[in-house]
């Protein structure tokens, strides 16, 4: 429909020129309506004005309709989203199943994952990925749900890869041999493999996310049984928190807790309940008391058992509670949420951004290298709080970021380097790095669509 504006831009001052010189002849030729009667122009006392206020409405619905059903093609960050989400599908699939190589090229001898709890499993040579990189897939495809909900065609299509495609596949990790039932660590076709809180959190968001834009109700009872879960891992322990491995009980974690505060407060929103608000907002007050560092308001890693601080700084910790802030800021309209996480929002553009120069163009904070999934969660952080204060500046250095990544860290074959200013080059492609640059345009695409 853009083009419809565009060209009526062109002709409507041409139009409105002959008109008002016919008018001022005093032809007594006729212009036709819209049914195709004559109409005396002697008759038409206030011709001219009305001329004007037909063709401002024309204008008007001609926008309405840009803005309700935008073309792929109108959004460039969309069309980078769905053309990465090819490129994954096109080198990740694994023949004749729904499920997916962990690594590009994939090399299942020579790889070993090194985010495990298990030295065991860690070292087993496995033909598919585990379920943390596969989950990334599920995050990726909501996001563009979200992108085109208002194009029913292009939505659809997302729902029926997510129906199809990535649920089936993930229905190959969830364990019913041990209770409560979860997602394991590696498919059930193989060995136990260990459960972590942290992985079926991510997947509960997810369901979480896409039952409240189908309202369908097997997403929310999904996001329900996790949650049963997720309750399995708490105790009272260090006063409270969730633990990261349900087989390794040795630490709590800021990425078990601060995404399960953002899943609890979903759920409320989808339910009504306040049971989840309490846990949500229980498990907010929890970690920042427990794992904030004061001194710059960015979330340290975990708190071993006996008080040990793991003190490595992740930007998806952060993140997940600058969104669990402003989650609490909506719904509560309590002014420290909103000062909480638009405290985490600066401190982590101070701290994860840096200034960077092109050999052409102006400076700007370019994201720095590092795990570019943990990079899409803080992003959900900050989208989280521009819905809620409107300050587009933080996404804008996002954009600037990705923008600048898909000419110099993209490879001829549509994959992703995890170091956007294209320096360096990663021998092998890690899976959830290009879920993750799925779900980041398709995020940003979102916010293009909304006005500053």
């Amino acid at each position: 429909m853009s083009w419809i504006y565009s060209w009526l831009l062109v002709l409507l001052p041409i139009f409105a020129i002959v008109f008002n010189r016919v008018y001022i002849e005093g032809s007594r030729d006729g212009v036709k309506n819209k049914s195709n009667n004559l109409m005396p122009l002697k008759k038409m006392k206030n011709s001219k004005k009305a001329l004007f206020c037909l063709l401002a409405c024309a204008l008007a619905v001609t926008g309405c309709k840009t803005q309700k059903e935008p073309a792929v093609a109108d959004n460039v960050m969309l069309v980078r989203s769905t053309q990465t989400l090819d490129s994954l599908y096109a080198h990740y699939s694994a023949p004749g199943t729904c499920l997916l190589r962990e690594n590009y090229p994939s090399d299942v001898e020579g790889y070993t994952a090194t985010y495990l709890a298990s030295e065991e499993q860690k070292n087993r040579p496995n033909l598919y990925s585990y379920l943390w990189p596969y989950s990334g897939t599920f995050s990726a495809v909501n996001a563009l749900m979200e992108a085109t909900k208002d194009n029913k065609k292009d939505f659809g299509n997302y729902q029926k890869l997510l129906d199809e495609k990535v649920l089936p596949g993930l229905a190959e990790y969830f364990d019913t041999c041990r209770m409560p039932e979860a997602y394991a660590s590696y498919i059930k076709d193989a060995p136990l493999s260990d459960r972590f809180y942290d992985d079926n959190v991510w997947l509960g968001i997810d369901f979480a996310d896409v039952y409240q834009m189908t309202r369908q109700e097997n997403y929310l009872q999904s996001a329900k049984l996790i949650w049963k879960f997720i309750e399995s891992g708490m105790d009272d322990c260090l006063g409270g928190g969730i633990y990261w491995c349900e087989q390794k009980k040795e630490s709590k974690n800021t990425c078990s807790n601060a995404p399960g505060s953002v899943f609890a407060l979903k759920l409320f929103k989808a339910t009504r309940d306040s049971s989840y608000f309490e846990k949500g907002k229980s498990l907010y007050e929890w970690t920042k008391a427990t794992l904030q560092d004061t001194t710059d308001c960015l979330y340290f890693d975990n708190m071993r058992l006996d008080g040990e601080i793991g003190r490595a700084k992740f930007a998806y910790n952060s993140g997940q509670m600058m969104q669990s802030a402003a989650l609490l800021y909506q719904l509560t309209g309590n002014e420290q949420y909103l000062k909480d996480a638009q405290a985490i929002a600066a401190a982590c553009h101070n701290y994860f951004f840096m200034e960077f120069t092109p050999e052409q163009g102006a400076p700007f904070h370019m994201l720095k290298k590092g795990d570019v999934w943990f990079t899409a969660v803080m992003l959900r952080g900050f989208m989280e709080l521009y819905q809620t204060d409107g300050n587009k500046a933080y996404l804008d250095s996002f954009a600037r970021s990705l923008d600048y990544a898909w000419i110099h860290a993209r490879e001829d074959n549509g994959l992703f380097n995890t170091d956007f200013t294209g320096k360096s080059r990663d021998n092998r492609k890690w899976l959830l790095t290009q879920a993750a640059m799925v779900e980041m345009y398709a995020r940003l695409a979102v916010s293009a669509n909304q006005p500053l």
